[in-house]
């Protein structure tokens, strides 16, 4: 979902720069050069406002944390918040997440997460899903081996589409599961805005975590 321009987007990315990176081309294998420690690098494309990946960090000190986004009011929401929270172990990205091997080395993410991607139900946008052969290419260059890839989504169509491609790719299913919030082997479920909405009115929530075969 689109959001609407803010007047305040633009001068608070300009205003926090130390906070935000805009299509990082320069930063291959330094991103630990943004965060207090060198911790494991964990990254989820496509970040909405921020809800989770804010709260992942908070919850987890001990992994550093990037939110890559490709909206620009999108990323004002989050940086907005990390403004005030100052976490020591999120930093954000404005980009593409179509040129993650642009932004990152090899095996430099030790997890990946993507939550509530657009599905792009059309046949002919299929290149654009997130887990398109080309994307899974992407996340498989810059994991490191055995990193995970948690993929969250309302949306039965992409799930089965993103488990079918997964599965064509070569990658391994460590879970799937298709009613999350009812699922009692998984703990400890950081939601998005998104998904907290949504659930609570009753709807299921898929989820699935997977790795490549290196």
């Amino acid at each position: 979902m689109r959001l609407r321009n803010k007047s305040w987007a633009k001068p608070l990315i300009k205003a926090n720069p130390d906070m935000i990176s805009i299509t990082p081309t320069g930063m291959q294998g330094k991103w630990q050069e943004k965060f207090a420690d060198n911790q494991p690098l964990m990254l989820e494309v496509g970040s909405g406002k921020g809800r989770f990946i804010t709260e992942m960090a908070k919850a987890n000190p001990h992994q550093n944390f990037i939110a890559l986004e490709l909206q620009e009011t999108a990323i004002a929401y989050i940086l907005r918040k990390q403004v005030e929270l100052k976490l020591p172990n999120l930093h954000l990205i404005l980009g593409d997440g179509a040129d993650l091997s642009e932004y990152f080395a090899a095996n430099e993410v030790a997890g990946l997460f993507l939550n509530f991607s657009d599905p792009w139900p059309k046949t002919r946008h299929e290149k654009r899903r997130l887990t398109y052969k080309s994307f899974l290419s992407q996340y498989e260059n810059i994991m490191a081996e055995g990193a995970p890839l948690q993929f969250k989504t309302d949306n039965q169509g992409l799930f089965e589409y993103s488990l079918v491609s997964m599965n064509n790719y070569g990658m391994q299913f460590d879970l799937v599961s298709l009613d999350l919030h009812k699922d009692k082997r998984v703990e400890g479920n950081i939601e998005t805005e998104y998904e907290h909405k949504f659930s609570s009115k009753g709807g299921r929530i898929y989820e699935l975590l997977a790795k490549f075969k290196h």
